[in-house]
């Protein structure tokens, strides 16, 4: 009987030891082991985990997001520009353009990838350029009016340059030696009148290659109509100069008219208006993209502390 007694009292001298163990020490207490979680994590770890898991994706989905920004700089600097936009000195504004792009995206991903270490600086880095983007989007738009016709391809600015008799004289004989009226007539030399009136022509052909509708010729060929009688006499009927401007002289044609002119603005505004569009959309996705691996790089922050 002396000896169980003795026993017992070992046994619970070993556990009280055990139990008064401190936490550092190598063995845990029973209440830490009924505590501990069965997955072997913490609260705190798991979602240290989750917001690392975050970042990866968030730092990734940049990356494929940049890669439009990427395939934009290919096909400025690789691709020719229109006929006659040279005298604007636009393709030296489209390589510009591109490089800017290249720039954008190499910051863009080095940021992304570095956004753990330099969190704010990073996010002040990669901001500054996308605003700078983002501006010049929306002056390719047209979203500035009178502001925009000091930059570069944006309307207002195509609009004075092209308008600049000057400039349109020199522009003018570059579209006659392009050949693009050339090009109509060989496409449809065979077209009756029905037939060529639903055929879709580009701006520059149908404002520079044919009279405009209003004055109702007749139809011949493409670059060759007649004058119907009495048309021009009466006052009411709406009447274009354009139609003063027009010659069936295959060296005259319409270049002379306000319909040519308005026809290779089109075209210009119409490129360079895509361009801000994309530029707007991938400066707004691209901010909002870091933004969030600004947020997740914080929250991991904090959850560690």
């Amino acid at each position: 009987m002396a000896q169980n007694t003795d026993l017992v009292e070992a046994v619970t001298v070993t556990v009280t030891e055990k139990e008064n163990q401190p936490k550092g020490g190598g063995s845990m207490t029973i209440t830490e082991m009924e505590n501990q979680p069965k997955g072997g994590f913490s609260t705190r770890e798991k979602a240290t985990i989750q917001v690392k898991l975050l970042i990866r994706v968030l730092t990734i989905l940049t990356f494929i997001l940049s890669l439009p920004v990427l395939g934009s700089v290919i096909w400025l600097l690789y691709m020719r520009g229109y006929d006659c936009e040279i005298l604007l000195r636009l393709p030296k504004l489209q390589m510009g353009i591109g490089i800017g792009l290249l720039f954008i995206f190499l910051v863009s991903n080095s940021v992304a990838f570095l956004q753990s270490r330099f969190p704010m600086p990073g996010l002040v880095v990669v901001m500054a350029p996308l605003i700078v983007m983002l501006t010049i989007g929306l002056a390719l738009t047209g979203a500035y009016k009178m502001e925009s016709r000091t930059i570069p391809g944006s309307p207002m600015w195509l609009k004075l340059k092209v308008r600049n008799q000057n400039n349109w004289h020199n522009i003018r004989s570059c579209i006659y030696d392009t050949g693009a009226c050339t090009d109509l007539v060989s496409r449809s030399f065979m077209l009756k009148s029905y037939d060529f009136s639903i055929k879709r022509l580009s701006p520059i052909e149908g404002g520079c290659c044919k009279p405009p509708s209003i004055c109702e010729m007749q139809y011949v060929n493409a670059t060759f109509w007649e004058k119907e009688d009495g048309v021009v006499k009466d006052k009411s009927y709406p009447y274009d100069s354009d139609c003063d401007s027009w010659s069936n002289d295959q060296n005259v044609l319409c270049y002379n008219c306000k319909s040519c002119q308005k026809g290779f603005l089109r075209t210009l505004q119409g490129k360079w208006r895509k361009l801000g569009f994309f530029l707007v959309v991938m400066a707004l996705v691209l901010i909002v993209s870091h933004f969030l691996l600004f947020l997740a790089t914080m929250l991991e922050h904090f959850a560690t502390i």
